[in-house]
């Protein structure tokens, strides 16, 4: 057995044990990168440790912390009911607009992560409160994150779009961002009606209405602590009936407005002047912090240690599986195959599987290349064969291990949080084998010459 195939072996093993054993699959991932780097392939200590996705992991601390005061403070419950007002109460159109939201602001150039952080928080504080699907409304705003993704000023859409050109292919810049959208649009409605469209559909105006009690034990619920001790509750309400009816403004204590205020300054720092969305959140949520000591104090205890654990080290032995040829190993054995229509279909489905672990911005300016020598013939459309594969590349960033998916999993509510990772875990596994299917149907066959 050859290295390669070893560590595909380690990888299907790890989802084994993991499902059969109470284990967390980022400990067995960090000690299979150990086995086979250093053990196996005598890989230095530091040439696995640069493969920890030291930017995720401060993504994830930094984004949970700050929206757990958030959640403590109020604030949340405070954005929830202005977005209900906003729609005229009409509860139904919150996902929708959370997908649309999510879209523009991709589609204006920013990365998809950073639209998630900003808005899953709010859209599964909504869920909650509602007592609609967290899962629903986390795919929402990713697919809704997707579906701008691949707009001609994005990250993605200006990733793929110099490769085709640099490689001397056809290329249709809008397209490409069409076929996204259209793509995600139809995959959000698919989620918004099993996920419980029809129930969301069937709830009335929630303006007409008391608002659900957000927290029967007060605003935050008790926290169970990740290496701390366990938190009390505060022992405010955001919805006491005296406030049920009152306007938003009357009930922006300053507590929640500098909250706002930490809130819009890491979107604008994130989207407008590009800063890192960890470091920002970090900044933001000790200051707040740093304002109300005391109210905060819980704050940390609600990070997801364990999701930071499980994402941080699938990313390191992925890492470690690509510094040792793995994922070009399948790659070239796709490539080779000779069959344009088998190839495409196969190198639809690389993506999506290796992007559920792995970063899709590395995997766009990887895979694609692959493609080159079978399109310069001319034996199929250039144009369906990049769109396919961007398209099925990115799709799978629901799965938990990416950093969509793992911000969705983390802000989850505690209660919630095994049952949403086990269902993003399904949903992913079977978005990355009928998506590239689908995709494949969709750009490439009617496109062969």
């Amino acid at each position: 057995m050859n290295i390669q195939i070893l560590s595909i072996a380690l990888l299907a093993g790890m989802f084994i044990i993991a499902t059969l054993q109470p284990i967390n699959m980022g400990a067995l991932a960090f000690a299979c990168a150990f086995l086979i780097g250093s053990l196996v392939m005598s890989m230095k200590a530091a040439d696995i440790f640069a493969g920890f996705p030291s930017d995720l992991f401060l993504t994830l601390v930094g984004i949970t912390y700050l929206f757990a005061i958030a959640q403590i403070n109020g604030t949340i419950d405070w954005l929830v009911q202005g977005a209900v007002k906003l729609v005229r109460g009409h509860v139904a159109w919150i996902p929708w607009v959370m997908f649309l939201v999510a879209a523009i602001i991709t589609g204006f150039g920013a990365l998809g992560p950073a639209a998630v952080a900003i808005l899953a928080p709010v859209a599964l504080g909504f869920a909650f409160q509602y007592r609609l699907s967290p899962v629903m409304m986390g795919l929402m705003v990713i697919h809704g994150a997707q579906a701008g993704g691949f707009s001609p000023i994005s990250v993605y859409g200006g990733i793929t779009n110099q490769i085709v050109d640099k490689a001397g292919l056809p290329f249709a810049p809008t397209s490409l961002f069409l076929s996204s959208f259209l793509f995600n649009l139809a995959i959000a409605m698919l989620v918004f009606i099993v996920f419980g469209g029809a129930k969301v559909l069937r709830i009335q105006k929630a303006a007409t209405g008391p608002l659900p009690d957000l927290h029967p034990e007060g605003v935050a619920q008790a926290i169970v602590g990740h290496g701390g001790t366990a938190a009390a509750p505060i022992s405010h309400r955001v919805f006491e009936e005296p406030q049920k009816n009152a306007s938003l403004l009357s009930s922006l204590t300053p507590e929640r407005m500098m909250t706002v205020i930490g809130l819009t300054a890491l979107a604008i720092g994130a989207l407008v002047f590009k800063f890192n969305v960890g470091l920002v959140a970090v900044t933001v949520a000790v200051a707040l912090a740093l304002l109300s000591p005391k109210t905060q104090k819980a704050a940390i205890d609600k990070v997801s240690w364990s999701t930071v654990l499980l994402i941080a080290g699938i990313i390191t032995y992925v890492s470690v599986m690509e510094k040792i040829g793995t994922i070009d190993y399948v790659a070239d054995g796709i490539s080779s195959l000779g069959m344009p229509l088998l190839v495409a279909l196969l190198l639809c489905f690389t993506g999506a599987i290796v992007s559920a672990f792995a970063s899709s911005t590395a995997l766009l300016g990887a895979i694609i290349p692959l493609a080159v020598p079978f399109l310069l013939q001319g034996h199929i459309s250039a144009i369906g064969v990049v769109a396919a594969i961007a398209i099925s590349t990115t799709i799978v960033d629901t799965s938990p291990f990416s950093t969509n998916g793992a911000l969705v999993v983390a802000n989850a509510q505690e209660s919630d949080r095994e049952g949403v990772l086990r269902t993003l875990l399904v949903y992913s596994a079977l978005i990355a084998i009928i998506g590239p299917i689908v995709a494949w149907l969709v750009f490439v066959v009617p496109g062969l010459v």
